[in-house]
């Protein structure tokens, strides 16, 4: 049972409290009311009675995550990954600048969220939720707070995201995209560039950090296994992938590779190998508006609605589901995380091969009968 005592103006609890045999009372002071210290005593005796050490210190929301990102993402995730979880804690401090997390409830939490869609489309405020739900459920864990107050909140948004087919080409449009590629591939590098994007349906980064030892001829093979900077919260010249599946061997058309086996004769090194090296732009390869630059022109010639080079990584996983290769092959392939990456991004295309499943199932077995 908890004792209450007056200290002064306020009141102090103490809860009885036994460790390996020592008697170790939990206490705290500096409630207004008497009714005040009597709500908390009971709330730390309800946490003893489960097994639980109560967190008796109260921790920032802002805080606990900004430590949560240093101790557990920094040190394994990109540094373009890194930034996103920076994004998401800017949003938090924005919010709940130095509210302590055992104070906030779910109604609490759904405000912040109304709040944060103001503006914003449902991928980025999906992308939040997903950061703060990891290291909540991690605060569960290190038993900080008790319940999650994201469960059972909604995601709230006002700017509607682009259609997915405004995000990728479709196969007749990738295929006429590709044959302008090779009749202009002796008008520079970026069109280069922009064929191997398509091809092989590697991220930005990617594409500019390949040097020519990741080259296999023989085997009409690219190993991507590290990326360049190319923007101002890039790493200096080589980085990671973007996590650990992205490290990859992906196999290449034999007649983009024999391009590139020519290119490499005719076209001068670089002190770092660089594939796509550029000495006149800031970071010594293509800029990535360079490429879009180009890629709307060629579009735009052909009179196609406009993407952007990432367009053409999601044209490239379009194109292979299109034309029957597993999802699974698909993820890996493109450096997906994980399945759930891939099932979510490419949701329209499923939906359209589904349809064709579904006749065949009912042709195979129809089939089967007469």
């Amino acid at each position: 049972m908890a004792s209450i005592e007056k200290r002064g103006k306020t009141y102090q609890y103490s809860v009885s409290q036994t460790i390996n045999g020592k008697y170790c009372p939990i206490r705290k002071g500096g409630f207004r009311t008497k009714k005040e210290a009597q709500i908390a005593a009971a709330e730390v005796e309800a946490q003893l009675a489960k097994g639980l050490m109560p967190v008796l210190k109260k921790i920032p929301l802002d805080e606990y995550f900004e430590n949560w990102i240093k101790l557990y993402k920094e040190p394994k995730v990109s540094r373009v990954t890194l930034e996103h979880y920076k994004y998401s804690l800017k949003a938090v401090k924005d919010y709940f600048y130095n509210k302590p997390i055992q104070d906030i409830k779910r109604q609490d939490y759904q405000l912040f969220l109304n709040w944060l869609g103001n503006g914003k489309a449902k991928e980025t405020v999906a992308k939040i939720n997903g950061h703060i739900k990891a290291y909540v459920k991690d605060s569960i864990e290190d038993q900080i707070i008790q319940t999650d107050f994201t469960r059972k909140t909604e995601l709230t948004w006002t700017v509607q995201a682009k259609k997915s087919t405004e995000k990728h080409l479709s196969y007749e449009e990738s295929e006429s995209l590709l044959q302008s590629i090779w009749g202009k591939l002796g008008g520079g590098l970026g069109y280069s560039l922009l064929l191997l994007a398509i091809t092989s349906g590697m991220r930005f980064e990617e594409l500019i950090g390949l040097t020519r030892k990741d080259f296999d001829f023989v085997n009409n093979t690219i190993i991507v296994n590290k990326t360049w900077g190319y923007k101002k919260n890039s790493p200096e010249g080589f980085g990671p992938t973007k996590n650990e599946q992205s490290n990859r061997t992906i196999k290449i058309d034999p007649i983009t590779m024999n391009h590139f086996k020519e290119l490499f004769k005719s076209t001068p090194t670089n002190v770092n190998q660089l594939v796509f090296y550029s000495p006149s732009s800031k970071y010594k390869v293509i800029s990535n508006t360079n490429a879009n630059k180009l890629l709307k022109k060629l579009l735009d010639e052909l009179k196609i609605h406009p993407i952007t080079i990432h367009g053409l990584r999601h044209t490239h996983g379009s194109i292979l589901l299109y034309k029957k290769a597993s999802i699974h092959y698909v993820s890996e392939r493109l450096g997906h995380g994980d399945i759930e990456t891939t099932l979510k991004v490419y949701t329209h295309v499923l939906k359209e091969l589904r349809v064709e499943d579904e006749q065949l199932s009912i042709k195979t077995f129809e089939q089967m009968i007469v």
